[in-house]
């Protein structure tokens, strides 16, 4: 008999998202994903983030929707991981889901 998943977990991250932690966070994440079914992720106002921890976040939220599982963001991203993002120059392709996991932007119209 399969015993109920959770409905969410929580998880906060280190200060420093690099390529360093990326293998540990991936692990984490995949871990989390086998007895839940959405995983929140607060990433600390003062992280300081590079390109693999995007592309980290990006394939797990992909991947978590080809699952039908769910994968946020507890705050718009900021500080260090909104200048990551721009300075690769995500934030001027996102389309609406794009802006709606990373800035909590919802559709107006």
């Amino acid at each position: 008999m399969d015993t109920p998943k959770q409905y969410y977990e929580y998880i906060n991250l280190p200060d420093l998202l690099s390529i360093r932690s990326a293998c540990e966070l991936y692990l984490k994440f995949t871990d989390e994903f086998r007895s839940r079914d959405t995983i929140i992720i607060n990433i600390p106002e003062s992280a300081e983030a590079d390109l693999s921890f995007i592309q980290l976040i990006e394939s797990s939220r992909r991947q978590a929707k080809a699952d039908g599982k769910t994968f946020k963001l507890s705050t718009p991203a900021r500080g260090s991981v909104l200048k990551v993002l721009e300075r690769a120059g995500f934030t001027e392709s996102f389309d609406q889901e794009d802006s709606k996991f990373w800035l909590h932007k919802e559709v107006t119209l």
